[in-house]
């Protein structure tokens, strides 16, 4: 027997709709369709028939179901319950009368045909009993099922439609079809598309938000930091942490290294309503604010630039001073960056600083940035919360023995086989074929470990890149980047290309900030023996686990 919905979930209050539902299903022939709790509106008023009988080749029947003891006194319907032993009771047959009515409006709108099928009302009462001679003005006793009559309501149902039923024709098993699909009400939603996975991206959104706790539960240290792998926060606390400075009075300045991770920082604080810091982005970009000449070279950016801040902090007038700095993917920085920036607090021996780092993600290894930082109490954040358990367990060897992933399950990881003189063709099939499946373009990142793809290698000869990360942050269309000017940054999918590496000596951190920017959905393009020589056997078992997939099958 077909039953929509197929096992209905019956509220305590609705033991005597349960009763009624298992008695037809026992009774009434295996064509029969039954729907339980059948909304319907007719104008403003609103119906609910409890049980809808649908009956092919007999007619459909709406029975409207009371459980305790059901009794009439002065044309009053009573039922047993409340404070006085009974309470007065709607005219369930009425009740029933209203509701078929709503229904056939309803449908007839719905389809477009008049309904002429045979349809009668029921009231059925599965606890009290009603004996066969009674009787009341405008309800015969053949539309009430009573205790003894659900025992095997087959027969007094069909008796009920074809002796009490409106309409002038039997149910006709092509109608009974074309009804169907309007109580069932199907919503599908594609595997393929995101729209299925929002909430777990906003959960993930409320994990991060409850690491508030870290600010305030540190607020009485001057100088913290914060170490934690991939996908803990740590970005999301730096703002927080300024925010939560300036608006006590404070002149901030909030840093990191990279330009992507710098226009979203400045995104992030360009919207507050109270007290913003007094800079916000990249170091370099801050130096060279203060009048420091420009120059190029890695000497210049490592030694040179940083030099020449220190010297002309000392001239900087206090109020031109911070009262804190805090600086995001704090690895990043050299240490003569980190005795330059002292040089810039009011106070460089007791004003107040806030690193926020993973150590695995020192992708530049130029230097020891920890050894800089000696003076900050460290406090470690070992729990994931930016993206799924699966993504989370392909990076779970890079990010320290006490990660711990506390995001939902999620898609399963997908794997692409191919050599790396391949991967960005093959990468740029993954993009196509997420688009089809329904992914949204601007939920999409590809990230390459070596050479750039072609429109992110565009952007540089044509000396667009600050247009190329202001797209980005416009989050209009996919993106194609590199691992290493994505990190601190995120999208819904992330494609890691890994089309091989300049130096295998920092493979390993390129592989983990590629396998962690994806917050849904990651798919991992590459060669799998150089994928396991890079970043262990760890990472090649994880990643053999992962789904394989042709992006070009259809």
């Amino acid at each position: 027997m077909r039953c929509i919905p197929p096992e209905p979930d019956f509220a305590e209050g609705q033991l005597a709709e349960k009763a009624v539902w298992v008695a037809l299903k026992a009774s009434l022939p295996d064509d029969v369709v039954l729907a339980h709790s059948v909304q319907a509106r007719h104008g403003r008023a609103e119906h609910e028939i409890d049980i809808l009988v649908l009956w092919p080749g007999v007619g459909m029947a709406a029975i409207e179901v009371k459980g305790g003891l059901v009794t009439n006194e002065h044309g009053q319907w009573f039922q047993s319950g409340g404070k006085d032993g009974k309470h007065r009771l709607q005219d369930p047959l009425a009740q029933s009368q209203g509701s078929m009515h709503a229904f056939k409006e309803w449908i007839t709108d719905q389809t477009g045909s008049k309904m002429t099928s045979r349809f009668a009302y029921l009231a059925a009462f599965p606890y009290s009993a009603v004996p066969q001679d009674w009787v009341k003005s405008g309800n015969p006793r053949t539309i009430i099922l009573d205790h003894a009559d659900c025992k095997n309501p087959a027969e007094k149902i069909r008796h009920a439609i074809e002796t009490e039923g409106g309409g002038t024709v039997p149910l006709a098993p092509s109608y009974l079809e074309r009804i169907i699909p309007w109580l069932e009400g199907n919503l599908e939603q594609s595997q393929g598309s995101a729209a299925g996975y929002a909430e777990e991206e906003h959960q993930q959104d409320h994990l991060t938000e409850r690491q508030a706790v870290l600010i305030t539960a540190t607020r009485s240290l001057p100088r913290i930091r914060f170490t934690g792998g991939a996908g803990s926060g740590k970005t999301w606390l730096a703002v927080e942490k300024a925010r939560e400075l300036c608006k006590s009075g404070k002149r901030v300045g909030l840093f990191c290294y990279n330009k992507g991770l710098g226009l979203y920082l400045s995104n992030q604080v360009a919207h507050w309503r109270s007290a913003r810091p007094a800079f916000t982005g990249e170091f370099h970009e801050y130096v060279l604010s203060l009048g420091v000449p420009a120059g190029i070279g890695q000497d210049y950016f490592d030694i040179e630039m940083p030099r020449m801040l220190k010297e002309l902090a000392t001239a900087l007038p206090a109020d031109e001073k911070f009262d804190a700095i805090i600086v995001d993917e704090a690895q990043d920085f050299a240490p003569e960056w980190w005795d330059a920036l002292r040089e810039c607090l009011r106070h460089p021996d007791s004003s107040e600083i806030y690193a926020f780092m993973d150590d695995g993600q020192d992708v530049y290894k130029r230097w020891d940035s920890a050894m800089a930082l000696k003076d900050l109490v460290p406090i470690h954040i070992d729990d994931n919360l930016r993206n799924t358990k699966k993504i989370a367990e392909t990076f779970k060897s890079f990010a320290g023995e006490k990660f711990t992933p506390r995001g939902s399950t999620g898609l399963a990881v997908r794997r692409v086989e191919c050599s790396p003189e391949d991967a960005m063709d093959v990468a740029s099939d993954c993009v196509d074929a997420l688009i089809n499946d329904g992914w949204a373009n601007n939920q999409i990142a590809l990230l390459t470990t070596n050479s750039r793809h072609p429109i992110h290698l565009g952007y540089f000869q044509d000396n667009t890149i600050d247009e190329y990360w202001r797209e980005f942050h416009a989050n209009e269309g996919e993106f194609y980047g590199h691992v290493l000017g994505f990190k601190g940054l995120e999208r819904s999918v992330v494609i890691l290309c890994v089309n091989g590496f300049k130096e295998m000596e920092s493979a390993a951190e390129r592989l983990y900030v590629g396998l962690s920017r994806a917050r849904t959905l990651l798919v991992v393009v590459g060669d799998s023996e150089q994928l396991r020589e890079a970043g262990g056997n760890q990472l090649g078992l994880a990643l053999s686990r992962a789904q394989k997939w042709d992006p070009t099958a259809r």
